[in-house]
């Protein structure tokens, strides 16, 4: 009984959130709302899900419908951190395997996706939400090296995304809160295994309410995201594919440059590795073997774990609702469109 009696309290001070859209839980209830108030109370709710469903509706909130499919279109791009490089190559003479590279120095690097992202969900409690995500898109990770020799990998791959996630959402009078929580499987074409990313936001927002139609508003919010990339990461590409242009027109100042370096400045151990990495690569660029497969092992993490967002939603009816959402501070820079389609089963 006290369980039962917790679960009801809680559901009754609860935010129904959709990602940053809210219909709140509140006692003060506008004089042109109360008949749409009063209707809900005399609702039959015979859907399995949301659980406790009747029990919201006796009280007078209103809920989203509880099956939805979601399709977002996203554009993210953020900088990247990488260590423990180690380098290979295979080309018709040699086959090199894969050798760690401890004193190669980084500049700034970045990954760019634009994906298309498929999201059927359903709302198990009135207060939790699970779902999928599938998704399909492109990839940019774009790798400048300083040091030893100035060298930019530039590599463009599709990606396919799979995963899945949780939001909880609660909230008191006009203000609500929602929790997101998920992880995906993302594999780039180029990489021998998939990449897991965990996401994680934290939003804060409020409704305002069509005076017309209580069941047509609009949602704003504030909120922060936190990605983690799985460090870990193997592939090989042909190095036509891994470099741009540029970098083959000057191939006779990347050799110069490298030939100064190990000549002048590097240490016997240093020229030891370079020997198994750098000094082919470089060899392949002066011979313009574009042919020749470049291996690849290397840790990476985001620049910046954290970045602000902030974001909007229009609900047109309880079937459709259309939001976006932007990245504004930090180093990561993201922008959300999506429409959602909801349904009762």
């Amino acid at each position: 009984m006290m369980v039962r009696l917790f679960i009801l309290t809680l559901m009754a001070s609860v935010v129904l959130a959709q990602q940053g859209h809210a219909q709140y839980a509140t006692t003060k209830v506008k004089a042109v709302h109360e008949a749409y108030t009063d209707s809900l109370k005399q609702v039959k709710y015979d859907n399995f899900f949301p659980i406790f469903g009747q029990k919201i509706y006796e009280k007078g909130f209103d809920i989203p419908y509880p099956t939805g499919v979601m399709v977002n279109l996203v554009y993210m791009k953020q900088g990247l951190l990488i260590d423990n490089m180690r380098l290979g190559l295979k080309t018709d003479t040699i086959d090199l395997p894969l050798t760690g590279v401890d004193f190669i120095e980084f500049g700034n690097n970045y990954s760019t996706a634009e994906t298309v992202l498929v999201r059927p969900d359903i709302w198990v409690l009135p207060f939790l939400n699970l779902y999928g995500l599938f998704g399909r898109g492109r990839a940019t990770t774009e790798i400048n090296l300083k040091f030893p020799v100035e060298l930019q990998s530039l590599v463009e791959q599709k990606i396919v995304s799979n995963g899945f996630g949780a939001t909880a959402a609660g909230g008191v009078g006009p203000i609500w809160l929602a929790l997101d929580w998920n992880v995906t499987w993302t594999k780039p074409e180029l990489l021998d295994k998939s990449v897991k990313v965990k996401t994680f936001g934290a939003r804060v927002g409020h409704t305002f309410v069509n005076s017309r139609k209580p069941d047509r508003n609009i949602g704003i919010w504030i909120g922060a995201m936190s990605v983690g990339l799985g460090s870990n990461t193997v592939g090989s590409i042909k190095l036509i594919d891994a470099l741009p242009p540029e970098t083959w027109d000057r191939a006779d100042e990347i050799i110069a440059s490298y030939d100064d370096w190990y000549n002048n400045t590097a240490t016997l151990p240093q020229k030891v590795i370079a020997d198994k990495t750098i000094g082919p690569l470089v060899d392949a660029i002066g011979a313009a073997d574009g042919s020749a497969v470049i291996r690849y092992g290397l840790d990476k993490r985001t620049k910046e774990q954290w970045n602000g967002i902030i974001g909007g939603q229009y609900q047109m009816n309880k079937n459709w609702m259309f939001r976006t959402e932007i990245g504004v501070i930090g180093d990561r820079k993201s922008i959300l469109f999506s429409a959602n389609w909801r349904f009762l089963l």
